[in-house]
């Protein structure tokens, strides 16, 4: 892997605008199956209850796989980084992700729980950063891909509170949109019609225009009632979809699990910001340096 200074600056600003949440679709694209056509919900209410009642369902699990990394340098050369990963899900707000980059096992750190949330880049040749902030300071979906509730909402761990919510169909899909007070619309989702999994989710910025889409593809059942994606695609939308800065997971293994008191605190407690150059804290979609 090249370390000149045009690939790491390339390299570092593609994880810190897109690694709060996390993907990229690997080698070939699959053959699409037939379209399979079932009755939509029969109101938004229902709609709603329906994902509630999966996000209930969800347990906790441990998964493995793989992240690809598709950015682009200074020189505007397409550049793909493939590591390790391991997740640990505890529903509703806890995750940790740990990306094995760097000859580190945790070169990449990714978490939440239910105040805080984080992404560190760890000390290497190639440069570090320390980001975090707390989910009541979060600001607008503008800034979502810095927060780990992408790949908690991924995982089928969707928050439907706030907002008014609309329900309309496109073919296999319902699709439940959220709109703010101002009627500007936040969130789409797209949910299978025949199992009720989720398909896609698309992220709008202040403008009303997608920012970010989530792909969520192969979904595995992990216990009763809970299905989980294998594959999950994040992709921070641009006009020429070509040229966009995409992570795709890949996950081999994905099993229910359980978590003793004392591995939830190693797991799901904000790291100590030590050792990094650069330190910031995110209060409503800003960066602000802390050092």
């Amino acid at each position: 892997m090249s370390c000149n200074f045009k690939t790491r600056a390339g390299f570092n600003l593609a994880l810190e605008l897109i690694l709060f949440a996390l993907i990229l679709i690997g080698c070939a694209v699959p053959r699409p199956e037939p379209i399979r056509l079932c009755p939509s919900a029969e109101s938004t209410a229902d709609a709603l209850l329906n994902l509630r009642l999966n996000s209930q369902n969800a347990v906790s699990l441990k998964a493995l796989g793989q992240c690809i990394l598709r950015y682009y340098d200074d020189d505007k050369k397409i550049k793909k980084e493939k590591f390790n990963v391991r997740i640990w899900l505890n529903p509703p707000d806890q995750i940790r992700l740990h990306g094995d980059i760097f000859f580190n096992a945790r070169g990449i750190d990714l978490g939440s729980n239910e105040h805080e949330f984080w992404l560190a880049l760890k000390p290497n040749e190639m440069g570090n950063s320390y980001q975090w902030g707390k989910w009541s300071e979060v600001g607008h979906i503008k800034e979502m891909m810095l927060n780990p509730k992408l790949v908690l909402e991924a995982f089928g761990i969707v928050d439907t509170n706030g907002g008014n919510w609309h329900l309309s169909n496109k073919q296999a899909f319902d699709v439940l949109t959220k709109q703010d007070k101002q009627g500007r619309i936040v969130k789409k989702i797209y949910i299978n019609t025949c199992d009720y999994t989720i398909a896609r989710i698309e992220y709008f910025d202040r403008n009303t225009k997608v920012s970010v889409v989530t792909e969520l593809t192969e979904h595995k059942q992990i216990s009763e009632g809970f299905f989980a994606p294998t594959v999950i695609r994040i992709v921070n939308a641009q006009d020429n979809e070509e040229k966009a800065v995409s992570i795709t997971l890949n996950l081999k293994s994905v099993k229910s699990a359980q978590f003793s008191e004392k591995l939830k605190d190693n797991l799901f407690i904000r790291p100590r910001a030590k050792a990094f150059e650069h330190i910031y804290r995110i209060i409503e979609g800003e960066w602000i340096k802390q050092q």
